[in-house]
Formats: C-alpha cells, structure tokens, sequence
C-alpha cells in the first residue's frame, strides 16, 4: 500500500476513533473544566504521547502477541482499570470551591508533568488500545514497509488525536461553558469522577475479543 493511501485510511479510521466517547475524552473534559485550558491542552498532549507507546509496540508485532494473550490482556485491563478508578475517586471527592476571583487566582496551578503524566497513563493503560492498533496497522503495513513510513503513520495518527482534543477543550474553554460548568464545578468534578470509576469497572470486568 502507498504512503497516501494509507493516511487516507488512517485519517478516517483514526479520527473517528478519536472521537469515540471513552476514558480519554472523560479525562480531557475534566482536566479542562476543573484545571482550564492549559491543563486540557497539557493532558492532550499526554494522550497523544501515549500513542508512541502503541505505535511502536505494533510496528515491532508485539500487538498481535498482546491481543491473542489472555494473561498479558489481563493485566494491561487491571492495571488500566485501576487508574481510571483512582482518577474517579479523585473526582468523586471533589468539594465545592468559592467563586471569588481572588480565591480562584490563589489555587495552584496543576504542574505540567503533572497533566501531560496523566493523560499518558490513560491513554497507554487502555487495554482496548492492542486489540484496535492490531486491527489498524493489519489494514496498512506490509511485510516489507520501509521503517520511515511507519513513523509517518505514527506521527501522523498523533497529530489527528492532538487536534481533536484540542477542540474539545477549546470548546470546554469557551467563557459562557466554562463559567456555567464552574458555577456547579464540584458536581461535574463528582459526575464525571463517577463516569470516570464505572469505565474503570467496565474495563476490569468486560472481557476484551
């Protein structure tokens, strides 16, 4: 297959994966609310760093090894379900924050490590993440693909996933959504916490084919 028509193919499949509701999107929505823009942005770049992980492991075959290993599959699913629930319980305890701009301005400001670390955990802890690579990289690498057109899929799927949360949370960063959010802040933080805890429970528990 030639290098255009496969990110033709990546393009659709990629960025219809993107925007498919999951832990990345619950993440990124909340990071962006709570933390505001530079967080959001921050953690998206944090998720699409995840996908080096995936990339590399799938151009080397280990994808195929996953995929079809019950033992590895389980825990890639416990480790990952497990976070996403710690991230929910973080939620779930969120408590009410006062509105005064001066008390806004004084909240620290979540490190950058700190949000770029989190979406990478999320993203490279999917265990769904095997089964789709697997999936994908069948339809457009061949035996003998040069190793420069790997790295052209790659970063290219990274690109799509930068570029789709970035409109997401520029969309949550909008003024009239986010000081509608803020206002009932600790209830997102708790619901999406909650979300957040049953994608967790979902992954564990949910078995992946």
């Amino acid at each position: 297959m030639d290098l255009l028509h496969g990110l033709l193919i990546i393009t659709l499949v990629h960025t219809l994966a993107a925007a498919s509701p999951g832990p990345d999107f619950v993440l990124v929505s909340q990071q962006t609310l709570k933390n505001g823009t530079r967080a959001g942005l921050l953690c998206s770049l944090g998720i699409a760093l995840g996908l080096s992980v995936h990339i590399i492991y799938s151009a080397f075959g280990l994808a195929a090894i996953i995929a079809n290993s019950q033992s590895y599959l389980w825990a890639i699913k416990l480790l990952g379900g497990s976070y996403l629930i710690y991230l929910g319980f973080k939620g779930l305890k969120a408590k009410k924050a006062a509105l005064n701009s001066e008390v806004s301005d004084a909240m620290p400001m979540q490190s950058a490590g700190r949000s770029i670390s989190t979406g990478f955990l999320c993203n490279v802890l999917n265990p769904k993440a095997p089964i789709y690579f697997v999936s994908l990289f069948t339809v457009v690498l061949s035996p003998d693909i040069p190793a420069y057109q790997i790295a052209i899929y790659g970063v290219w799927m990274m690109v799509i996933q930068m570029a789709w949360f970035s409109l997401v949370v520029g969309l949550f960063s909008r003024p009239a959504i986010s000081l509608r959010f803020k206002q009932m802040g600790h209830w997102v933080d708790r619901v999406l916490g909650g979300a957040m805890m049953a994608l967790g429970i979902k992954v564990i528990f949910t078995r992946v084919n």
